[in-house]
């Protein structure tokens, strides 16, 4: 028998002997990481604070109906600023200026300045960066989200579909800016397009068969399908791993279950896969459009303009009307933030129209972002396993 009163062998604990050492350190890192926190929290706050305090007055008023509705209602435009003989010195729309001026030719006008993209709204960005957004999800959801089924669901292993899936994740990785370009090249100068002999503008053209009609390789231009069509060959890479991270959260047996009553592997996929995967899918598919439709160096390139009278479905004309309108440049919120912070001279008639934008923008942004959240909790509540 041992004695109790022998002293035993310590344990061989290799944190033994560094055990307060150990102590300060974790809590120095604690506070480096409590402190990392509240840096990034700070710089949020200050940024976002920043924008509400000098944004939200120029979109809301203190008079019924309590918001600048001028700014949701009309399209960007030049602002000037005058001043009359009197002295007293007056802002309006280069349109409403030339009309006053039209209407009062007795007033005398002293000095005169003008400011591009400082006077009216947003109108025109809202609805091009809408168009834009639709487009993409339209056709990034139903490729994506194929892709992402037959990746899990009908692809086998091997070093192929290895090296496809490796594309994919490196294609997310790809800067934007180099999705421009290629949507610039791809759809804007070089896609295939069906056009009459008078609108045949490159060499690459073949005449249709039996018909006055030409198969030309020249691309859509600036256009809404193709800014469209490149901001979802950008986010596909997303969607698709977002989707296929989804299905494959889904246990085996659901698909057994569902094939061990007879059902097909479509019909397995269809009622006992895809509901379930559902909310991760539409999470993915929400943040995907927060993140189009802040996209400036795919659009700048391939569909939208600084400045543009009139909205898309203003100036159409007969003929094919879809495709006239799909083949329309348009405005664009992101691009009209860059143009008004970085293309035109700065001056405090030009911060309103800035800060109005960019608040519009974030609060967008946002909602998207807690509707994302919402829904997700909303539809995993409901599907259980």
């Amino acid at each position: 028998m041992h004695d109790l009163n022998t002293k035993t062998a310590p344990l061989n604990n290799p944190f033994a002997t560094t055990r307060h050492k150990a102590k300060r350190t974790e809590f120095l890192f604690a506070q480096g990481l409590r402190l990392s926190t509240y840096f990034v929290l700070a710089c949020a706050f200050y940024i976002f604070g920043d924008i509400c305090i000098k944004g939200a007055p120029v979109v809301f008023q203190a008079d019924f109906p309590f918001i600048n509705t001028d700014f949701f209602t009309k399209s960007p435009e030049t602002l000037v600023v005058y001043e009359t003989v009197d002295g007293e010195q007056h802002q309006l729309g280069f349109k409403e200026f030339t009309a006053f001026k039209e209407a009062n030719p007795e007033v005398q006008i002293v000095k005169e300045h003008t400011h591009s993209y400082s006077a009216g709204g947003i109108l025109g960005p809202l609805v091009g960066t809408a168009l834009l957004t639709l487009i993409c999800i339209v056709v990034a959801l139903f490729v994506g989200l194929a892709a992402a089924v037959y990746l899990n669901e009908y692809s086998g292993k091997g070093r192929f579909m290895d090296t496809v899936r490796l594309a994919i994740l490196n294609l997310a990785g790809v800067p934007s800016i180099v999705f421009g370009l290629f949507g610039l090249g791809l759809f804007c100068l070089f896609f295939p397009v069906i056009v009459s002999e008078d609108q045949v503008r490159t060499k690459l053209a073949f005449q249709l068969f039996g018909s006055n009609e030409y198969l030309a390789f020249q691309g859509w231009g600036t256009s809404m399908l193709a800014g469209g069509l490149t901001l979802a060959v950008m986010i596909l890479p997303v969607i698709i791993t977002a989707c296929e991270e989804s299905l494959k959260a889904i246990p085996q047996g659901f698909r057994e279950a569902s094939l061990a009553l007879g059902a097909t592997k479509w019909q397995s996929i269809r009622t006992a896969v895809l509901p379930y995967a559902f909310p991760g899918m539409l999470t993915a598919s929400i943040l995907g459009i927060t993140r189009v439709a802040g996209e400036t160096a795919p659009i700048m390139f391939t569909a939208a303009l600084a400045h543009k009278d009139k909205l898309p479905w203003q100036d159409l004309g007969g003929g094919n009307v879809i495709f006239k309108f799909l083949s329309q440049s348009v405005q664009a919120m992101p691009y009209h933030i860059y143009t008004v912070a970085a293309r035109i001279p700065q001056s405090e008639y030009t911060k309103p129209m800035q800060y109005g934008s960019v608040f519009v923008f974030m609060v967008l942004v946002m909602i998207l972002a807690a509707l994302s959240v919402y829904l997700r909790i909303h539809y995993r509540s409901k599907l259980k396993w």
